[in-house]
């Protein structure tokens, strides 16, 4: 293993607030992890000069995804000899592709694991929320009408999970906890711990009738991008309920008010939109049966960072044994 010092350069933006990195943090989670965290050569700041010159001359930088976007990707900053390792702090890094930017020999990483906690809360909570006619309720309040809709437990009832991952895997844990029965919608058909079934997205089609809910949480690549269009959610049963923690582009947005509107889909509860914040007097804000939330579904700002550093010193510490770094994205693939 080697024993080189490691210069690292972590660029956190002017307003990142409380998702920052600060000293303490990074000396907290060096005392976690101190094998990994030995010979690196730690800077950390908020000047934009700062990254561009880490980018020529360190080992390894992490910084934002917007970051990554505004001052390496647009651009197309030159990228040291030196370099080994961008690390981002998100898990979704579409933004960034496509990844011909990235040299060779170089590994860019996200920071998949910090989601899924809080995500899969989340993401069944929504679905107890559809279950329980809560956005059918919302809408009901905002116009003053006392109109009652009673609702059925999920025990027994389908959910349908596109994306397996990290978000999505905690939020199926959670509805084989309330008794539902999963099917899980992967690249791969291979088994997964908390799904019922599993099927490739070839067969999504056949599964769409199948569900009382459907829970989106894919990566967004050129083949997810837009897959749920007007014929797909058209397929799902009268009355299912949707939940988008995925990219607000996964799906036809129109389509998906067109649907609620006349009562296709009895509800949905949506973490992303496009575009990102929605404007005042967008059509999503008037649709009824629906609940926006601003794009914080898996954000714990407790742990948030302190988990994202842990993987930053593991994926390090895989460098020196000249091992892939577990979080290390196929550029192909977008993750």
């Amino acid at each position: 293993m080697s024993t080189e010092t490691i210069r690292l350069h972590i660029h956190d933006p002017e307003d990142g607030g409380e998702m920052n990195v600060t000293p303490e943090m990074w000396q907290a989670a060096c005392a976690r992890n101190p094998e990994a965290a030995a010979g690196i050569d730690m800077t950390l700041g908020t000047d934009d000069a700062a990254l561009v010159s880490a980018l020529a001359s360190a080992d390894s930088v992490m910084t934002w995804t917007g970051q990554a976007y505004k001052l390496i990707v647009g651009p197309r900053a030159a990228i040291g000899p030196r370099m080994k390792l961008i690390q981002l702090t998100s898990a979704g890094l579409d933004r960034l592709a496509p990844f011909d930017w990235v040299p060779k020999g170089v590994h860019v990483c996200n920071n998949s694991g910090v989601h899924g906690e809080k995500a899969g809360q989340w993401g069944i909570m929504a679905v107890l929320m559809l279950a329980n006619a809560m956005p059918f309720h919302a809408t009901e309040h905002r116009h003053e009408r006392w109109t009652k809709r009673f609702s059925r437990t999920v025990a027994g009832r389908t959910l349908l999970l596109v994306g397996t991952g990290d978000l999505g895997s905690e939020t199926a844990r959670h509805a084989r906890h309330f008794g539902m029965r999963v099917i899980g919608v992967r690249a791969r058909a291979l088994a997964h711990p908390h799904c019922d079934r599993v099927v490739t997205v070839d067969a999504l089609d056949s599964v769409l009738p199948e569900a009382d809910f459907v829970v989106l949480a894919m990566p967004l690549t050129p083949a997810s991008k837009g897959m749920f269009d007007r014929r797909r959610l058209s397929l799902l049963k009268p009355g299912a309920g949707l939940v988008n923690m995925a990219r607000g582009t996964v799906i036809d947005q129109d389509a998906l008010a067109d649907l609620l509107e006349s009562g296709q889909l009895g509800g949905a509860v949506i973490d992303v939109a496009v575009p990102e914040p929605l404007p005042a007097g967008h059509r999503l804000w008037r649709v009824p049966n629906l609940t926006i939330v601003p794009h914080v579904s898996s954000d714990d700002p407790d742990t948030y960072t302190p988990k994202t550093l842990d993987i930053l010193l593991r994926n390090l510490m895989a460098l020196r044994r000249g091992e892939p770094p577990p979080t290390a994205i196929d550029t192909s693939r977008w993750y």
